[in-house]
């Protein structure tokens, strides 16, 4: 089973996004992500919904960020995408008729739901602005005071 990456790309994104002298095209976000231009904007039309981005389209066009990275957290990002289902675990079936099976998936969802609380908690107390001063902490570890980069 393949991992849902868009949470993880839209982070990458929008932070690159915030230091970028201008628009980002999709073309160039697309070659960023290793993916192509029309998954970047059907990816991003969910943050442009939700007022994160703004695109323009024509020469000199792209996709900007209207919010500061410190407004934004993983959780928005993570609701602008749609709030997809967070683990891939479940009942095998969803109504069965053995008593057995109801108490696994009483138990499953259970804890299945306290582990999505913790996730969902977390996502919401870490901003972009978090995420990017952590990057800037690593380039300043590979590039010592003095050394150009």
């Amino acid at each position: 089973m393949s991992l849902d990456a868009r949470l993880s790309r839209m982070l990458h994104l929008l932070i690159h996004m915030a230091r970028a002298e201008g628009p980002l095209t999709s073309e160039a976000a697309a070659v960023m992500l290793n993916t192509n231009p029309v998954v970047v904007r059907r990816t991003m039309a969910g943050l442009r919904e939700a007022g994160y981005v703004s695109s323009v389209k024509g020469h000199g066009g792209g996709w900007s960020l209207t919010h500061r990275l410190e407004s934004i957290t993983m959780l928005d990002v993570h609701r602008a995408l749609g709030e997809n289902r967070i683990f891939a675990l479940g009942p095998a079936n969803p109504t069965p008729d053995c008593l057995v099976e109801q108490a696994v998936n009483g138990s499953l969802e259970d804890a299945l739901q306290q582990a999505e609380a913790v996730l969902l908690r977390q996502l919401s107390e870490v901003t972009l602005a978090d995420i990017a001063m952590d990057f800037d902490r690593r380039m300043a570890g590979l590039c010592p005071e003095g050394v150009a980069e």
